[in-house]
């Protein structure tokens, strides 16, 4: 096996070099810039080429989304001062927590993500308001 790695390994170095030397390497998109790498860690490694091609093709997991979105509301909760919009915020939010549970395959236990939750619930206090029109 090992072998046939080597031989690989050599001819690919050997196409590489030629094309190096007919000029079919220069100017090419992104030369001379880092390559900004993703971290996959997080997926498995028997799905990692599969998501690759997705992401590549413009396809984005409804989890990775709900993820991303779940983000930015913790964001949002940590500049707003507004109560009745942090009241909102925080349902949309265990909303996404509960959803991306039930979307995965294998238990998720977000303890972190529920002590945070709860502790928002204990600083939040709900003034009533006097237009009748903005009632929760």
């Amino acid at each position: 096996m090992r072998g046939t790695f080597a031989a690989i390994e050599s001819i690919a170095e050997q196409k590489i070099s030629q094309a190096m030397q007919e000029g079919q390497l220069d100017n090419l998109p992104g030369q001379g810039k880092p390559l900004e790498l993703e971290d996959l860690s997080s997926i498995p490694p028997e799905l990692r080429m599969a998501y690759i091609v997705l992401k590549n093709s413009g396809y984005v997991a409804p989890e990775v989304e709900d993820r991303k979105e779940a983000a930015n509301i913790r964001e949002m909760l940590k500049d707003s001062e507004d109560e009745s919009t942090r009241y909102r915020q925080i349902q949309k939010l265990n909303f996404l927590v509960t959803k991306i549970n039930e979307q995965r395959r294998v238990p998720v236990y977000l303890e972190l993500e529920q002590i945070y939750y709860q502790r928002v619930v204990e600083n939040v206090t709900i003034k009533e308001s006097t237009d009748q029109g903005n009632s929760l």
